[in-house]
């Protein structure tokens, strides 16, 4: 079979890297359909005073902490599960969020979903394959690149599964504009 090289492949994955990052902003800036799944902490000021207080470093950490599995069965870790709070807590250095590092970032993220698609689909599809042919295969990958990630954060870090249903939507939305744009520009 013929397949097709990632060189004719550019113009689709940089069109498509620039339609998600656009799609994105939208959903996030103007839909907004995202921010419910923040809530405020109702005691904030104390929560931060106490996270403060521990002089934390930038990282991800889990409470109640065990340094080993086997610690679980402990009974002063039982009683530390049963209060509660049980949970994870990401902290990022103090300062404004960096936004254009962030975007930057994820812009290049949507070229590399979008060069992992044209690559698999380069070497699976032969030019002048069928629109919805070519839309199928990176339409798919698309779809898991951009939404599969949070499955497991629903899974494992108790992420709401409102929120991980939400970001499937979006890597739908994504996958289909990917889909769309490498259909359209798929070398004949």
């Amino acid at each position: 079979m013929v397949t097709v090289s990632l060189a004719h492949l550019w113009l689709p994955i940089l069109l498509s890297a620039v339609c998600v990052f656009v799609a994105s902003s939208l959903v996030h800036m103007v839909l907004k359909w995202h921010a419910s799944e923040y809530r405020p902490l109702p005691n904030e000021d104390e929560v931060r005073a106490a996270v403060r207080k521990g002089n934390l470093r930038p990282g991800q950490y889990v409470m109640p902490h065990c340094a080993d599995m086997k610690d679980m069965g402990k009974p002063e870790v039982q009683e530390k599960y049963k209060e509660g709070p049980v949970g994870f807590l990401v902290v990022l250095p103090n300062g404004a969020p960096a936004m254009g590092g962030a975007l930057a970032k994820w812009f290049l993220y949507t070229v590399l979903v979008a060069f992992v698609a044209a690559y698999l689909a380069g070497r699976t599809l032969a030019p002048g394959t069928h629109y919805l042919q070519v839309f199928r295969v990176v339409g798919a990958f698309s779809f898991v690149a951009y939404g599969f990630g949070s499955i497991p954060m629903g899974i494992w870090m108790g992420k709401p599964w409102s929120s991980v249903i939400k970001d499937l939507a979006d890597a739908l939305i994504y996958g289909l504009l990917s889909a769309g744009v490498f259909g359209w520009l798929w070398p004949r």
